[in-house]
């Protein structure tokens, strides 16, 4: 009786391990769709990726608790009020932090962008987030075309030409 169990146990173990071996969550690769989601910001508005075909997307996910976060955001909110916003919407995506946080940064600091939170990191794993800042440019047809990682100069002429690029297509 006790030999029986104990196979049974192992071919339960087995095909457990078997079962948890699957394949990984896939994740946002450049010249790929980008992967959908819906979130909140911080005025209660929804934002689904899926909605805002037709215009280039530019996605960063960031923190308050991030300095090099922090340094790139002027410049995202530069870049922010001078493309128009029938053609480009920034979408700015809290990772890991306090939402009440960002709001007192997006009010000190002026902040026009929305900023979306992300319940249990789950875009963040969409997009296979390594930290932050990251940022995602997807393209007027859903495609992502842009990975960047760490902070960029947004309102920097290589920034803009980037974007330009994107942008009249």
């Amino acid at each position: 009786m006790v030999k029986r169990l104990i196979s049974v146990m192992m071919i339960l173990g087995a095909a457990m391990l078997l079962a948890a071996c699957g394949k990984p969550p896939e994740v946002a690769v450049v010249g790929k769709p980008a992967p959908d989601f819906a979130l909140v910001d911080r005025q209660g508005r929804t934002w689904k990726l899926s909605s805002l075909r037709g215009q280039v997307v530019f996605v960063n996910f960031w923190a308050t608790w991030c300095p090099p976060c922090l340094e790139e955001m002027p410049s995202m909110q530069t870049l922010y009020t001078s493309v128009p916003q029938d053609k480009f919407k920034m979408l700015a995506i809290l990772y890991k932090d306090e939402p009440a946080a960002a709001d007192r940064l997006a009010l000190q600091r002026q902040f026009a962008f929305p900023i979306l939170v992300d319940p249990g990191s789950r875009v963040g794993g969409a997009y296979g987030l390594t930290g932050v800042p990251e940022t995602f440019i997807i393209d007027k047809e859903g495609v992502l075309r842009e990975k960047y990682i760490g902070p960029v100069q947004w309102d920097s002429p290589g920034a803009r030409q980037m974007l330009t690029k994107y942008l009249v297509q």
